[in-house]
Protein backbone atom coordinates (compact mmCIF):
# COMPACT_ATOMS: atom_id res chain seq x y z
CA UNK A 1 0.00 0.00 0.00
CA UNK A 2 0.98 3.64 -0.27
CA UNK A 3 3.00 5.18 2.39
CA UNK A 4 2.01 8.51 1.95
CA UNK A 5 0.18 10.35 4.51
CA UNK A 6 -3.69 11.13 4.41
CA UNK A 7 -5.33 13.79 3.64
CA UNK A 8 -2.21 16.02 1.77
CA UNK A 9 -3.06 18.00 -1.34
CA UNK A 10 -0.60 18.42 -3.58
CA UNK A 11 -0.02 20.96 -6.70
CA UNK A 12 0.77 19.09 -10.32
CA UNK A 13 0.96 20.43 -13.58
CA UNK A 14 -1.48 18.61 -15.90
CA UNK A 15 0.86 16.74 -18.60
CA UNK A 16 -1.65 15.78 -20.94
CA UNK A 17 -5.35 15.64 -21.77
CA UNK A 18 -6.28 13.09 -23.74
CA UNK A 19 -10.08 12.48 -25.22
CA UNK A 20 -11.16 8.90 -24.42
CA UNK A 21 -15.10 8.82 -25.60
CA UNK A 22 -17.38 11.59 -26.64
CA UNK A 23 -18.07 12.43 -22.93
CA UNK A 24 -14.54 11.55 -21.13
CA UNK A 25 -11.28 12.50 -20.95
CA UNK A 26 -7.87 11.10 -19.93
CA UNK A 27 -6.00 13.59 -17.18
CA UNK A 28 -2.31 12.86 -17.14
CA UNK A 29 -0.06 14.47 -13.88
CA UNK A 30 3.59 15.25 -14.02
CA UNK A 31 4.83 14.27 -10.56
CA UNK A 32 7.88 15.91 -9.19
CA UNK A 33 10.67 13.94 -7.95
CA UNK A 34 10.44 15.25 -4.44
CA UNK A 35 7.01 13.68 -4.46
CA UNK A 36 7.33 10.63 -6.18
CA UNK A 37 7.35 8.55 -2.71
CA UNK A 38 3.88 10.56 -1.50
CA UNK A 39 2.22 9.87 -4.86
CA UNK A 40 3.16 6.13 -4.39
CA UNK A 41 -0.16 3.90 -4.74
CA UNK A 42 -1.06 0.56 -4.43
CA UNK A 43 -2.99 -1.08 -7.61
CA UNK A 44 -6.58 -0.09 -7.47
CA UNK A 45 -6.49 2.96 -5.39
CA UNK A 46 -7.48 6.75 -6.24
CA UNK A 47 -7.21 10.56 -6.60
CA UNK A 48 -8.94 13.32 -4.75
CA UNK A 49 -8.91 16.18 -7.17
CA UNK A 50 -9.76 19.60 -5.77
CA UNK A 51 -11.13 23.10 -7.39
CA UNK A 52 -12.36 26.15 -6.87
CA UNK A 53 -15.69 27.23 -8.54
CA UNK A 54 -17.45 30.44 -7.95
CA UNK A 55 -16.01 30.76 -4.61
CA UNK A 56 -17.32 27.13 -3.83
CA UNK A 57 -14.71 24.23 -3.19
CA UNK A 58 -15.77 21.05 -5.18
CA UNK A 59 -13.70 17.90 -4.32
CA UNK A 60 -14.05 14.60 -6.70
CA UNK A 61 -12.58 11.09 -6.53
CA UNK A 62 -11.00 9.17 -9.75
CA UNK A 63 -9.07 5.81 -9.86
CA UNK A 64 -5.63 6.05 -10.75
CA UNK A 65 -5.64 3.76 -14.45
CA UNK A 66 -2.04 3.25 -15.05
CA UNK A 67 0.12 0.66 -13.50
CA UNK A 68 0.95 1.00 -9.88
CA UNK A 69 4.82 1.66 -9.53
CA UNK A 70 6.92 -1.32 -8.69
CA UNK A 71 8.49 -1.49 -5.19
CA UNK A 72 12.26 0.22 -4.92
CA UNK A 73 11.37 2.37 -8.52
CA UNK A 74 11.05 5.97 -6.90
CA UNK A 75 7.66 5.80 -7.36
CA UNK A 76 5.14 7.59 -10.17
CA UNK A 77 6.79 10.05 -12.70
CA UNK A 78 3.15 10.78 -13.87
CA UNK A 79 -0.58 9.83 -12.46
CA UNK A 80 -3.34 9.32 -14.62
CA UNK A 81 -7.07 9.77 -14.28
CA UNK A 82 -10.22 9.14 -16.67
CA UNK A 83 -12.74 11.69 -16.22
CA UNK A 84 -16.17 11.02 -17.34
CA UNK A 85 -19.08 14.08 -18.02
CA UNK A 86 -21.36 14.13 -15.98
CA UNK A 87 -24.30 16.44 -16.68
CA UNK A 88 -24.47 19.46 -14.06
CA UNK A 89 -21.44 18.11 -12.92
CA UNK A 90 -19.11 21.13 -11.78
CA UNK A 91 -15.87 19.39 -11.80
CA UNK A 92 -16.47 17.12 -14.36
CA UNK A 93 -17.88 19.96 -17.07
CA UNK A 94 -14.59 21.90 -15.97
CA UNK A 95 -12.39 19.04 -16.71
CA UNK A 96 -13.78 17.98 -20.18
CA UNK A 97 -14.08 21.56 -21.09
CA UNK A 98 -11.67 24.02 -19.84
CA UNK A 99 -8.68 21.81 -18.66
CA UNK A 100 -5.75 22.38 -20.65
CA UNK A 101 -2.13 21.08 -20.46
CA UNK A 102 0.10 23.50 -18.57
CA UNK A 103 -2.70 23.93 -15.92
CA UNK A 104 -2.34 22.91 -12.37
CA UNK A 105 -4.42 21.03 -9.83
CA UNK A 106 -4.79 20.02 -6.26
CA UNK A 107 -4.47 16.39 -6.46
CA UNK A 108 -4.29 14.35 -2.78
CA UNK A 109 -2.08 11.52 -2.15
CA UNK A 110 -3.29 8.53 -2.87
CA UNK A 111 -6.06 6.97 -1.24
CA UNK A 112 -8.66 4.00 -0.98
CA UNK A 113 -8.40 0.04 -0.31
CA UNK A 114 -10.64 -1.09 -3.32
CA UNK A 115 -7.14 -2.82 -3.94
CA UNK A 116 -5.43 -5.68 -5.51
CA UNK A 117 -1.27 -6.53 -4.63
CA UNK A 118 -0.34 -8.63 -7.12
CA UNK A 119 0.11 -12.29 -6.52
CA UNK A 120 -0.40 -15.62 -7.96
CA UNK A 121 -3.91 -16.68 -8.82
CA UNK A 122 -7.56 -16.19 -11.07
CA UNK A 123 -8.87 -13.03 -9.98
CA UNK A 124 -12.21 -11.71 -11.91
CA UNK A 125 -13.98 -8.03 -12.09
CA UNK A 126 -17.69 -6.93 -13.04
CA UNK A 127 -17.51 -3.37 -14.07
CA UNK A 128 -20.05 -1.06 -15.41
CA UNK A 129 -19.03 2.12 -17.36
CA UNK A 130 -16.06 4.49 -15.61
CA UNK A 131 -15.85 1.18 -13.18
CA UNK A 132 -13.13 0.06 -15.42
CA UNK A 133 -10.77 2.48 -14.28
CA UNK A 134 -9.20 1.20 -10.84
CA UNK A 135 -9.84 -2.62 -12.92
CA UNK A 136 -7.31 -1.44 -15.21
CA UNK A 137 -4.52 -0.52 -13.15
CA UNK A 138 -5.84 -3.92 -10.86
CA UNK A 139 -5.24 -6.55 -14.12
CA UNK A 140 -2.36 -4.40 -15.61
CA UNK A 141 0.12 -4.24 -12.73
CA UNK A 142 -1.40 -7.81 -11.70
CA UNK A 143 -0.23 -9.07 -15.47
CA UNK A 144 2.88 -7.25 -15.11
CA UNK A 145 4.48 -8.77 -12.14
CA UNK A 146 3.05 -11.75 -11.64
CA UNK A 147 3.42 -14.70 -14.27
CA UNK A 148 1.58 -17.31 -12.26
CA UNK A 149 -1.63 -15.14 -12.00
CA UNK A 150 -4.77 -14.88 -14.53
CA UNK A 151 -7.51 -12.08 -15.18
CA UNK A 152 -11.15 -12.20 -16.53
CA UNK A 153 -12.79 -8.75 -17.03
CA UNK A 154 -16.29 -8.83 -17.92
CA UNK A 155 -17.62 -5.12 -18.14
CA UNK A 156 -20.42 -3.71 -19.05
CA UNK A 157 -20.90 -0.20 -21.28
CA UNK A 158 -23.90 1.69 -23.42
CA UNK A 159 -22.65 1.28 -26.20
CA UNK A 160 -18.75 0.52 -28.16
CA UNK A 161 -18.91 4.56 -28.71
CA UNK A 162 -18.91 5.34 -25.28
CA UNK A 163 -16.19 2.73 -24.02
CA UNK A 164 -13.58 3.97 -21.96
CA UNK A 165 -10.49 2.69 -22.23
CA UNK A 166 -10.98 0.19 -25.08
CA UNK A 167 -7.41 0.93 -26.44
CA UNK A 168 -5.67 0.22 -23.32
CA UNK A 169 -7.82 -3.50 -22.45
CA UNK A 170 -7.12 -4.46 -26.13
CA UNK A 171 -3.51 -3.41 -25.71
CA UNK A 172 -3.84 -5.57 -22.29
CA UNK A 173 -5.32 -8.65 -24.43
CA UNK A 174 -2.68 -8.54 -27.08
CA UNK A 175 0.09 -8.38 -24.36
CA UNK A 176 -1.10 -11.33 -22.06
CA UNK A 177 -4.06 -13.73 -24.30
CA UNK A 178 -3.63 -16.71 -21.96
CA UNK A 179 -3.93 -14.81 -19.03
CA UNK A 180 -6.30 -12.24 -19.51
CA UNK A 181 -10.07 -13.01 -20.65
CA UNK A 182 -12.12 -10.33 -21.79
CA UNK A 183 -16.01 -10.31 -22.29
CA UNK A 184 -17.79 -7.05 -23.16
CA UNK A 185 -21.67 -6.45 -22.99
CA UNK A 186 -23.47 -3.63 -24.38
CA UNK A 187 -26.75 -2.67 -23.03
CA UNK A 188 -27.86 -0.23 -25.56
CA UNK A 189 -26.36 -1.66 -28.65
CA UNK A 190 -26.72 -4.67 -30.47
CA UNK A 191 -22.85 -6.49 -30.96
CA UNK A 192 -22.17 -9.37 -33.75
CA UNK A 193 -19.99 -11.41 -31.15
CA UNK A 194 -20.61 -12.44 -27.37
CA UNK A 195 -23.46 -11.82 -24.92
CA UNK A 196 -26.43 -10.28 -26.12
CA UNK A 197 -27.36 -7.15 -25.23
CA UNK A 198 -29.05 -5.56 -22.01
CA UNK A 199 -28.03 -4.42 -18.32
CA UNK A 200 -25.89 -6.79 -15.72
CA UNK A 201 -28.55 -7.29 -13.55
CA UNK A 202 -28.18 -10.39 -11.11
CA UNK A 203 -30.27 -12.30 -12.68
CA UNK A 204 -28.47 -12.13 -16.09
CA UNK A 205 -25.09 -12.85 -14.35
CA UNK A 206 -26.27 -15.69 -12.10
CA UNK A 207 -26.55 -17.70 -15.65
CA UNK A 208 -23.97 -16.00 -17.21
CA UNK A 209 -20.63 -16.32 -15.03
CA UNK A 210 -20.96 -20.01 -14.84
CA UNK A 211 -20.49 -20.37 -18.43
CA UNK A 212 -17.59 -17.93 -18.44
CA UNK A 213 -15.18 -19.14 -15.54
CA UNK A 214 -15.26 -21.64 -13.01
CA UNK A 215 -16.59 -19.25 -10.10
CA UNK A 216 -16.16 -20.92 -7.00
CA UNK A 217 -12.08 -21.52 -8.42
CA UNK A 218 -11.90 -17.33 -8.39
CA UNK A 219 -9.72 -16.14 -5.62
CA UNK A 220 -11.15 -12.35 -5.31
CA UNK A 221 -13.86 -10.80 -7.15
CA UNK A 222 -13.97 -6.67 -7.54
CA UNK A 223 -16.77 -5.19 -8.12
CA UNK A 224 -16.95 -1.54 -9.71
CA UNK A 225 -19.52 1.14 -11.10
CA UNK A 226 -23.03 2.40 -10.48
CA UNK A 227 -24.50 1.11 -7.24
CA UNK A 228 -27.12 -1.28 -9.02
CA UNK A 229 -24.39 -3.32 -11.09
CA UNK A 230 -22.20 -3.82 -8.04
CA UNK A 231 -25.09 -4.98 -5.71
CA UNK A 232 -26.80 -7.34 -8.29
CA UNK A 233 -23.40 -8.78 -8.81
CA UNK A 234 -22.75 -9.62 -5.36
CA UNK A 235 -26.03 -11.25 -4.61
CA UNK A 236 -25.48 -13.35 -7.92
CA UNK A 237 -21.90 -14.26 -6.61
CA UNK A 238 -23.29 -14.77 -3.23
CA UNK A 239 -26.20 -16.97 -4.40
CA UNK A 240 -23.63 -18.72 -6.47
CA UNK A 241 -21.88 -19.80 -3.75
CA UNK A 242 -18.67 -17.19 -3.26
CA UNK A 243 -17.65 -16.00 0.38
CA UNK A 244 -18.44 -12.19 1.15
CA UNK A 245 -14.55 -12.50 2.15
CA UNK A 246 -13.39 -12.80 -1.98
CA UNK A 247 -15.95 -9.90 -3.39
CA UNK A 248 -14.55 -6.24 -2.91
CA UNK A 249 -17.15 -3.53 -4.26
CA UNK A 250 -16.34 0.13 -5.07
CA UNK A 251 -19.52 2.40 -6.66
CA UNK A 252 -19.15 5.12 -8.29
CA UNK A 253 -21.33 7.93 -7.90
CA UNK A 254 -22.80 8.86 -4.26
CA UNK A 255 -25.70 9.96 -6.13
CA UNK A 256 -26.13 6.07 -7.18
CA UNK A 257 -26.65 4.92 -3.38
CA UNK A 258 -29.74 4.81 -1.32
CA UNK A 259 -30.54 7.93 0.80
CA UNK A 260 -29.09 6.66 4.54
CA UNK A 261 -31.33 5.46 6.48
CA UNK A 262 -30.40 6.81 9.84
CA UNK A 263 -31.28 4.28 13.24
CA UNK A 264 -33.06 5.56 15.99
CA UNK A 265 -30.38 5.02 18.32
CA UNK A 266 -30.12 7.63 20.68
CA UNK A 267 -27.53 10.28 20.83
CA UNK A 268 -26.77 11.64 23.85
CA UNK A 269 -27.15 15.35 24.63
CA UNK A 270 -23.91 16.70 24.77
CA UNK A 271 -20.84 14.76 22.90
CA UNK A 272 -17.42 15.57 23.01
CA UNK A 273 -14.61 14.17 19.94
CA UNK A 274 -10.75 13.97 20.40
CA UNK A 275 -9.04 13.62 17.31
CA UNK A 276 -5.48 12.75 16.03
CA UNK A 277 -4.62 13.99 12.51
CA UNK A 278 -1.18 14.30 11.11
CA UNK A 279 0.56 13.71 14.53
CA UNK A 280 -1.93 16.14 16.03
CA UNK A 281 -4.23 16.00 18.53
CA UNK A 282 -7.60 18.27 19.62
CA UNK A 283 -10.65 17.71 21.51
CA UNK A 284 -13.79 19.55 20.62
CA UNK A 285 -17.81 19.61 21.47
CA UNK A 286 -19.77 18.09 18.71
CA UNK A 287 -23.16 20.01 17.52
CA UNK A 288 -26.49 18.60 17.49
CA UNK A 289 -26.80 15.92 14.50
CA UNK A 290 -23.57 16.57 12.66
CA UNK A 291 -21.30 13.76 11.41
CA UNK A 292 -18.09 13.62 13.43
CA UNK A 293 -16.43 14.56 10.28
CA UNK A 294 -18.10 18.02 10.37
CA UNK A 295 -16.68 18.50 13.75
CA UNK A 296 -13.10 18.02 12.89
CA UNK A 297 -13.42 20.39 10.20
CA UNK A 298 -14.66 23.31 11.89
CA UNK A 299 -11.59 22.89 13.76
CA UNK A 300 -8.94 21.31 11.39
CA UNK A 301 -9.49 21.84 7.39
CA UNK A 302 -7.01 20.04 6.96
CA UNK A 303 -8.87 16.72 7.72
CA UNK A 304 -8.95 14.20 4.83
CA UNK A 305 -12.27 13.93 2.68
CA UNK A 306 -14.38 14.22 -0.38
CA UNK A 307 -17.45 12.66 -1.49
CA UNK A 308 -18.97 12.81 2.25
CA UNK A 309 -21.26 10.12 1.07
CA UNK A 310 -19.90 6.84 2.53
CA UNK A 311 -18.63 5.76 -1.10
CA UNK A 312 -15.16 6.90 -1.39
CA UNK A 313 -13.97 6.11 2.12
CA UNK A 314 -11.25 8.94 2.24
CA UNK A 315 -12.27 9.91 5.81
CA UNK A 316 -11.59 6.24 7.05
CA UNK A 317 -10.95 6.77 10.78
CA UNK A 318 -9.98 4.65 13.65
CA UNK A 319 -11.95 4.17 16.47
CA UNK A 320 -10.04 4.88 19.61
CA UNK A 321 -12.87 4.70 22.05
CA UNK A 322 -16.56 5.47 22.51
CA UNK A 323 -19.19 4.02 20.51
CA UNK A 324 -20.83 5.82 17.07
CA UNK A 325 -23.50 5.27 14.58
CA UNK A 326 -23.10 5.42 10.69
CA UNK A 327 -25.60 6.26 8.64
CA UNK A 328 -24.47 4.17 5.96
CA UNK A 329 -21.18 2.66 4.40
CA UNK A 330 -20.14 1.69 0.71
CA UNK A 331 -16.65 1.89 1.38
CA UNK A 332 -15.23 -0.23 4.18
CA UNK A 333 -14.96 -4.22 4.33
CA UNK A 334 -16.15 -6.09 6.84
CA UNK A 335 -12.68 -6.88 8.29
CA UNK A 336 -12.21 -2.99 8.61
CA UNK A 337 -15.71 -2.46 10.59
CA UNK A 338 -14.11 -5.56 12.58
CA UNK A 339 -11.05 -3.78 13.61
CA UNK A 340 -12.68 -0.56 14.39
CA UNK A 341 -12.65 1.66 11.39
CA UNK A 342 -14.94 4.05 10.72
CA UNK A 343 -16.60 6.50 7.91
CA UNK A 344 -16.21 10.06 9.94
CA UNK A 345 -18.61 11.29 7.40
CA UNK A 346 -21.36 9.04 8.39
CA UNK A 347 -20.54 8.94 12.05
CA UNK A 348 -22.47 10.27 15.00
CA UNK A 349 -21.95 9.76 18.46
CA UNK A 350 -23.44 7.40 20.52
CA UNK A 351 -21.31 7.77 23.43
CA UNK A 352 -20.39 11.18 25.21
CA UNK A 353 -16.91 11.03 24.28
CA UNK A 354 -15.44 9.98 21.07
CA UNK A 355 -11.83 9.27 19.65
CA UNK A 356 -10.87 9.00 16.29
CA UNK A 357 -7.36 8.36 14.82
CA UNK A 358 -6.95 9.64 11.46
CA UNK A 359 -3.58 8.32 11.12
CA UNK A 360 -3.82 4.56 12.35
Amino acid sequence: MAAARPGVFHPLRIAAVDPLTDDAVALTFEVPEELREEFRHAPGQHLTLRHRAEGTEVRRTYSVCGQAPAPGDGGPRTLRVGVRLVEGGAFSTYAFKELAVGDVLDVMTPAGRFVLEPRPGHFAAIVGGSGITPVLCIAGTLLAREPAARFTLLRSDRTTASTMFLEEVADLKDRYPDRLQVVQTLSREEQQAGPASGRLDEERLTALLPALLPVEAVDGWFLCGPHGLVMGAERALRGLGVARGRIHEEIFHVEDAPAPRRPAAASPAHSTLSATLHGRGGTWPVQDGEPLLETVLRNRPDAPYACKGGVCGTCRAFLVSGEVRMDRNYALEEEELASGYVLACQSHPTTERVELDFDR
